[in-house]
């Protein structure tokens, strides 16, 4: 009789869910970071269910067996250490997922920003009654940095509500089937003088980190609102303070900082032009199922020997376009 496969699981403050075919399957392991190394020995496969834990790097050398480890996280970045990337061990992510949330959240901070609505949300707290001017966004332009599938669903959200969409990418291309042209990052100072929406939806990498530079910041038009659903490292939050608190640039919508959770004290908390939101933009009513359902799909796939979808490019550090189903 065959050997049935391992699957460790690291489980953190939520609780993993939807294994029940897995395990019909296989041993399943399910641990804590303190004892992800005894459940990786002789493991072919390790779900990162706590996909923020930094236990891994510690309990590589249990992995002798890995083949394939999923993450239930769109972002690789603090998972790709070096050992990983130089090992066979096939990466995944939870590609697609987070898309049409993500994709609501970008839509959701533009309307905020173009209706005021945390202006009026602050004039209901002191009871006023005061009228003010909204703006429509349809034939605004918007600027999409990240051209994988989470920006490639909110520019074709944005275009539904009548947007102009451009994308920014690794290269410059014309005739993108969703952002009509894709311009080189290397160029992103260069083509954010006339856009009204600055938006982040980017992984980080070491070609993204820092991308949106001071450079960057002060080329925007002073009635430009920065969106940042990626990671806060793509941003010189030095450089936004500083633009936000001259007014050089309206407005900022964050989900994401380079110290998590932001730091009490930090300017951002208290600049009536920034929005805070605590890395929630890719959380929806129904994406701990979601991301439960697509392990169990993937690992059927995996058992039939069948390709991966959302395999990560270690060596770029995430899911290049095209290779996904």
């Amino acid at each position: 009789m065959p050997r049935r496969p391992v699957v460790a699981v690291l489980e953190g403050t939520r609780a993993v869910r939807g294994l029940e075919r897995v395990a019909g399957l296989a041993e399943v392991r399910i641990t804590r970071a303190p004892d992800l190394g005894q459940a990786l020995a002789g493991a072919d496969v390790l779900y990162l269910w706590d996909y923020f834990s930094g236990a891994l790097p510690a309990a590589w050398h249990a992995a002798g067996s890995l083949r394939w480890l999923h993450v239930a996280a769109a972002g690789v970045d603090k998972l790709l250490f070096p050992e990983l990337v130089a090992s066979d061990v096939v990466v995944t992510n939870a590609h697609g997922i987070f898309d049409q949330p993500m994709a609501e959240y970008v839509l959701g901070a533009m309307l905020h920003a173009a209706k005021g609505f945390g202006p009026l949300r602050d004039q209901q707290n002191e009871g006023l009654w005061g009228w003010r001017e909204g703006r429509i966004i349809a034939g605004t332009r918007a600027l999409v940095v990240g051209t994988g599938s989470i920006g490639r669903h909110t520019a074709r959200l944005l275009r539904a509500v009548g947007v102009h969409v451009e994308g920014v990418g690794r290269t410059a291309r014309k005739h993108d089937d969703d952002f009509g042209r894709v311009h080189a990052s290397a160029d992103l100072a260069g083509v954010v003088g006339e856009v009204d929406w600055l938006i982040l939806v980017a992984p980080l990498t070491p070609a993204t980190e820092n991308l949106v530079d001071a450079r960057v910041i002060d080329a925007l038009p002073s009635d430009a609102v920065l969106i940042n659903a990626g990671r806060g490292r793509l941003v010189d939050e030095e450089a936004l303070v500083r633009s936000l608190t001259d007014r050089t640039l309206a407005g900022a919508v964050l989900d994401t900082f380079a110290v998590e959770p932001l730091p009490p004290g930090h300017p951002l908390w208290s600049l009536p032009s920034a929005l805070v939101t605590p890395h929630m933009a890719s959380n929806a009513d129904s994406w701990l199922d979601d991301l439960a359902a697509q392990f169990e799909r993937n690992f059927l796939l995996w058992m039939a020997g069948e390709p991966l979808p959302g395999v990560v490019d270690k060596a770029l550090g995430y899911v290049p376009s095209g290779t996904s189903r």
